[in-house]
């Protein structure tokens, strides 16, 4: 058996046992979560850096495959996983151990979408990893707020799965077969436009928008956002939308990818619309986290540009995107979490923030101008690298709109820096406490935005990764 499919195993059976441990001992329960996943994604990488010299990526058991795209999604999702973990720890979450157990199988979920080579495995994937998010949305059962946005989470999430699931039922009835090779050759095969292939797409995209948070689809984030507990809005904004992503690309590059054309002008429309929606909705918030969901917004649209390009390309950049895009948001959301342990999550908190902790300030830019793209962060080469795939095909109209909007995102993200470095310290705000673990933790994250906005090579590597 491949040493791939091992690791995979071992990534399944992970949640289960810290369920098990935690029945006997929260910190035993707690510590294999973390140095599980952390070892777990050094073992990927390790496979992935030395098989990569040699030949592709691949290993398949039944309708399991394994391709050196998926051991980058993989990676993503350990990586995530293991920050809001981490970011956990600063937070008196109850029942620990079920909490990081669920957040382990929504990440067992984005495994099962990425593997997946029929559609059955890819909705049961898709599910497994968004189901859980409903109850961890609603964590702290005495939070009013958290229990309103985790109803809507719900019903709006379970309206988009009825409405994906019958957009997959008519590409089954389209093509006869849940096999993705079979559907690949049934859309090769048509002469014309067919209408059920259509409407099966049409609900796919509405379905997958909403998990998306595509516009028009994205009015449940910034009430979900701000009712949720710090770590799983940073677990949802990077995971779920990795998830969404992934499932896209699967169908897209892959049963579906003879309608090439018509994804790309869907997506440069749904891209340029929700960009737009985005920027607009974070020009007017105050409060920091709703102010994060917008920009959220905004980010599945840049990302979302990168699926405009060619096969290779257009997932070499998604990829490298939200790497890049986990870093920065994670970043931000450690910072938000140590503001609003003793103030309210908003601009006035930041107040005078350079002269009370100047780490914090700095941390703050960096975090900020790497999400507006401005160079030499890690930001600015993801979306270069996405505005480079759209341009590939000559999609040059969406390459503009995107740029031209990252200079409207620019004027929202210094909102950020003004609050902390331009205006005058609020002498009635608490002060803000960081300790020793949380601050190596935000230096680990803020010089990883640094490196990787100076270390191009990693999109070599990604885009030989995938071919």
């Amino acid at each position: 058996m491949s040493s791939l499919i091992i690791l995979d195993c071992a990534f399944i059976l992970l949640p289960f046992l810290v369920l098990a441990i935690g029945l006997f001992s929260q910190r035993g329960s707690i510590a294999l979560a973390n140095t599980g996943s952390a070892a777990l994604f050094l073992l990927y990488a390790v496979f992935s850096f030395s098989e990569l010299e040699n030949a592709s990526i691949s290993a398949s058991l039944l309708t399991w495959h394994v391709s050196g795209f998926g051991v980058l999604v993989r990676e993503l999702l350990l990586l995530s996983f293991f920050l809001a973990s981490i970011l956990s720890g600063s937070y008196n979450l109850r029942n620990k151990p079920e909490f990081l157990g669920a957040m382990l199988f929504v990440a067992v979920g984005g495994m099962l979408v990425v593997s997946a080579s029929e559609l059955l495995s890819l909705f049961i994937g898709l599910e497994l990893a968004t189901m859980p998010m409903y109850f961890l949305v609603a964590w702290n059962k005495f939070s009013s707020q958290g229990s309103e946005a985790a109803l809507k989470y719900a019903l709006m999430g379970s309206i988009a799965t009825a409405v994906l699931l019958f957009g997959l039922g008519y590409l089954y009835g389209f093509a006869g077969s849940l096999s993705f090779a079979d559907i690949s050759n049934a859309v090769q095969n048509i002469a014309s436009a067919n209408l059920i292939l259509l409407i099966a797409v049409l609900f796919i995209i509405i379905g997958v928008g909403f998990k998306l948070t595509l516009f028009p689809f994205h009015t449940w984030a910034p009430d979900v956002y701000e009712g949720a507990p710090t770590p799983i809005t940073a677990y949802l904004s990077v995971t779920s939308k990795a998830v969404a992503l992934v499932f896209l690309g699967v169908l897209v590059y892959g049963p579906l990818a003879g309608m090439g054309f018509a994804f790309q002008l869907i997506f440069s429309a749904l891209a340029m619309a929700t960009i737009f929606i985005g920027n607009l909705g974070a020009l007017k918030q105050s409060r920091l986290r709703r102010f994060m969901a917008y920009s959220s917004i905004a980010q599945a649209g840049y990302i979302l540009v990168g699926l405009c390009g060619s096969v290779h390309l257009g997932v070499s950049s998604f990829i490298y995107y939200l790497f890049l895009y986990a870093f920065s948001n994670y970043l931000m959301f450690f910072l938000i979490g140590i503001i609003g342990k003793n103030r309210t999550e908003s601009f006035d908190s930041l107040k005078g923030l350079s002269k009370q902790n100047s780490m914090l300030a700095v941390l703050f830019a960096i975090s900020a101008f790497s999400l507006a793209g401005i160079p030499p962060l890690a930001g600015f080469i993801g979306k270069w690298m996405v505005f480079a795939s759209a341009a590939s095909v000559g999609n040059y109209a969406l390459v503009g709109f995107a740029a031209i909007n990252s200079v409207i995102a620019l004027y929202y993200y210094l909102q950020v820096i003004k609050a902390a470095w331009v205006s005058e310290p609020d002498e009635d705000l608490p002060p803000v406490q960081v300790y020793m673990w949380q601050k190596i933790i935000l230096v680990f994250l803020g010089v990883a935005v640094l490196f990787l906005g100076v270390a191009p090579w990693l999109h070599s590597y990604i885009y030989n990764l995938v071919l």
